[in-house]
């Protein structure tokens, strides 16, 4: 009979992957046994893995200079990383060593900029694209950036009254960029975009507001679809009407010359996750390409904005399960060391999955369970994964702990979660490891956080 946890694994998945394989009963990650981790650090436990960053960009810039080159693309490719995605200090060095550019989403960021551009991390070289509703602050600091000699910074209108306030504040002209409101997806809750200038008006923005401004040259079109890139006839149409908006305003603006198709690629929320990255590339690439030869147009340089993509493989996340309750004769639960709600923020407030596996004993028998945070609140739980409409771990004994991981959490759960914050029911934010590889490809740990003591938290509620 096939009854334990590996089986299960084996019959549902194909197996081993990529990154994951079992050796002696215990899960390998990235050739890291996640054990020893565990041992030498403890749970709840959040680890970053720089290397996968690095492989992420260096796997698109390939895709899509491929795909420029099987159609003859004569215009260039940028890679942007979205800092919001995660605005860690080692994310950035890791990520910056690719040779790739920053795309910003609020004043603090600049103050990013400027100082990875002290330390040699950044220079006025790269682009750096500012995005996001610009409040007196942000605006502020991104003139700055520009009087200061950064020539490679496109402020992205979002509405039509940035152009005159960040005019005012520039001493030299700036190129800059506008940004699409695209509309949503049908099962959305409203029709357009709250971000950016309608498709109707974008013309019109150009020749009232832009084209005789001294102080600002439109350089690039932007438009953003919130579910990402993905291949659905919604996607392809939103594509083509951004590219048609763009030959609309080159035939009348001769400055602009870049296409930034904002929306990242996707990444693994499940094993058996299925995405053709290449041939996505292509495809974009070649739809734009041809469009813009039918109108007699010169292609555009092409930006991404990758944010999930360049950091959300890198992340994982650990628990230790501390105790069992069987509540009625169907529902079994499995209480983490810690809170899905403060850990993992997105997969209580937009139903998000991740990868999810047992680090050990993989040779027990399974059982069906829900897994439940430690806070008071009734929301504070995990009850299915991406494929399934179920969870199954190996059965909880009293001989050995059984530990779960997380995994691709990197993006965005430490800035929605409150890092460094006051977590709901005073949950301490847990440890976080960043690992590494030396020039001989020896695993490297570095504990970059303690777990948050009860005095910083004091702190903050100011007693």
């Amino acid at each position: 009979m096939k009854n334990k946890y590996s089986d299960l694994i084996e019959q549902t998945f194909y197996w081993p992957q990529e990154e994951f394989y079992v050796e002696e009963d215990q899960l390998m990650w990235h050739d890291i046994n996640l054990m020893d981790v565990i041992k030498q650090y403890g749970t709840p436990l959040k680890v970053t893995y720089l290397p996968k960053i690095s492989e992420n960009i260096q796997k698109a810039k390939r895709m899509f200079n491929v795909a420029m080159a099987k159609v003859d693309y004569k215009a260039e490719y940028n890679y942007c990383y979205c800092t919001k995605s995660s605005h860690f200090s080692f994310i950035l060095d890791e990520a910056l060593k690719n040779d790739i550019h920053i795309e910003t989403s609020s004043a603090f960021d600049i103050n990013i900029i400027e100082e990875l551009a002290e330390q040699g991390k950044l220079t006025k070289k790269n682009y750096v694209v500012c995005n996001g509703y610009k409040r007196d602050q942000y605006l502020d600091n991104i003139a700055r950036l520009i009087n200061n000699g950064w020539t490679n910074v496109i402020p992205v209108m979002d509405n039509k009254r940035e152009v005159t306030e960040l005019s005012d504040r520039l001493n030299e002209k700036t190129s800059i960029g506008v940004r699409i409101a695209s509309e949503e997806e049908p099962k959305f809750e409203f029709y357009t975009s709250r971000l950016g200038i309608g498709y109707k008006d974008i013309v019109p923005f150009y020749e009232n507001h832009i084209a005789n401004n001294d102080k600002v040259e439109l350089k690039m079109l932007h438009f953003f679809i919130n579910t990402g890139i993905n291949d659905t006839a919604y996607y392809w149409n939103e594509l083509l009407k951004c590219v048609n908006v763009y030959i609309s305003l080159k035939k009348i603006c001769p400055t602009l010359d870049s296409l930034n198709i904002g929306g990242g690629f996707p990444i693994k929320n499940s094993l058996n996750f299925d995405y053709d990255y290449a041939y996505m590339a292509e495809e974009i690439i070649a739809q734009v390409k041809r469009t813009c030869e039918q109108a007699g147009i010169q292609e555009p340089h092409i930006f991404t904005e990758f944010g999930s993509y360049t950091v959300g493989e890198s992340g994982a996340a650990f628990y230790n399960i501390i105790g069992a309750k069987q509540q009625n004769d169907r529902e079994k639960w499995y209480m983490i060391d810690s809170s899905f709600m403060t850990t993992l923020p997105d997969s209580w407030s937009i139903n998000k999955k991740f990868v999810m596996l047992a680090i050990n004993r993989w040779s027990d028998p399974y059982e069906r369970v829900l897994l439940g945070g430690l806070t008071c609140d009734s929301d504070d739980y995990y009850n299915s994964e991406q494929h399934s409409n179920a969870i199954f771990l190996p059965r909880l004994t009293k001989e050995e702990p059984l530990f779960v991981g997380f995994f691709n959490t990197g993006a965005y759960q430490e800035s929605v979660g409150g890092y460094g914050g006051i977590q709901h029911c005073l949950l301490p934010a847990p440890k976080h490891v960043v690992v590494d590889r030396d020039e001989d490809g020896e695993v490297r740990t570095k504990l970059f956080a303690k777990e948050q003591s009860y005095k910083s938290m004091m702190k903050i509620l100011g007693y």
